[in-house]
C-alpha cells in the first residue's frame, strides 16, 4: 500500500532501447536530482525502463538530464520518457512505482 509520503511525490520514467542508455540515464538522474531510482527492468522488445521518486522539481531535473545522457549514448535510443506528478495512491500500489525495501536506504 502507498505511504502518505510516496503519494506527494512525482515518479519520472525513462525507456530506452538497449541497455547502454538506460544505466547512462539511470546514473545521471541520480546525480543531477535528489531523487530515488524504485524500478528499474525490462520492457517489451528488448527495451529497459527506469524509475525514479521524488519531489516534483528533482524529478524534472533529473529527467532533464536521464534524457540528455541516453541521447549522448552511442548505441541505443529513447523510446520515451514521461513525469507523473502526485501519483494517487491506487496508482502508486498497482504499479511498480512505489519505494521498497530496497530503495528505502535511499529515499529522498
Amino acid at each position: 500500500m502507498a505511504t502518505d509520503r510516496s503519494s506527494r511525490q512525482a515518479v519520472g520514467t525513462i525507456q530506452t532501447d538497449g541497455f547502454p542508455p538506460v544505466l547512462a540515464a539511470a546514473d545521471a538522474m541520480v546525480k543531477a536530482g535528489n531523487v530515488t531510482l524504485v524500478y528499474y527492468g525490462l520492457a517489451e522488445r528488448a527495451e529497459f525502463i527506469v524509475a525514479v521518486r521524488g519531489v516534483v522539481s528533482a524529478v524534472e531535473q533529473a529527467m532533464a538530464a536521464g534524457v540528455l545522457a541516453v541521447e549522448a549514448t552511442k548505441r541505443g535510443a529513447l523510446v520515451s520518457h514521461y513525469i507523473i506528478p502526485n501519483p494517487p495512491g491506487n496508482v502508486d500500489s498497482v504499479l511498480p512505482i512505489h519505494y521498497t525495501s530496497a530503495s528505502s536506504d535511499f529515499w529522498v
